[in-house]
């Protein structure tokens, strides 16, 4: 279930992302940049790391995309583990 709660916050802070990108949304709301922001908190700590062994890819950043990879990873060995045990 945790691996769950971090693929939504990863999905959520992209979506948020991106409409501050194109400016579908105000970065003057408030309320989405203070939810944009605690997101970002949660989730730099563990894509600050992927951010840094990646190469540079110009303004694209696939961190988010290799967290969700390696959390389905992660998830599928575990499983493999407990449904061994």
């Amino acid at each position: 279930m945790l691996v769950n709660v971090f693929v939504m916050l990863i999905i959520v802070q992209f979506v948020i992302g991106l409409l501050f990108a194109f400016n579908v949304i105000n970065a003057s709301n408030e309320f989405v940049v203070s939810i944009y922001r605690s997101i970002n908190t949660l989730l730099e700590p563990i894509l600050g790391p992927i951010r840094r062994m990646m190469p540079a890819t110009g303004s694209i950043d696939f961190s988010p995309l290799v967290l969700i990879i390696l959390l389905n990873i992660i998830l599928i060995v575990l499983r493999g583990i407990i449904s061994a045990a």
